[in-house]
């Protein structure tokens, strides 16, 4: 399995979107800083996340979620969450 993700910086408010084959490992990594792109966006919440059967699949998913129209998916999908309603 490979695993679209979507993590919300608690420090800027805004959302990065990636792919891993560990999702737990590469949580992890973003959490300690180990990775440039989120290194200076932490603390990290991860608040999405979909499994795809083929890294080729996962890798069109990440591209479409950061997209304008796959923000709009993730902010609608996640609707209560960014609201603060349950």
């Amino acid at each position: 399995m490979f695993y679209t993700y979507v993590l919300h910086s608690l420090k800027d408010g805004n959302l990065y979107v990636g792919y891993t084959k560990d999702l737990n490992l590469r949580f992890e990594q973003h959490q300690k800083g180990q990775v440039e792109s989120t290194m200076n966006r932490r603390p990290l919440e991860l608040i999405y996340y979909e499994a795809c059967l083929t890294q080729a699949d996962a890798l069109k998913r990440e591209k479409y979620l950061k997209t304008h129209y796959g923000r709009m998916f993730i902010k609608n999908r996640l609707k209560s969450y960014f609201t603060g309603q349950a």
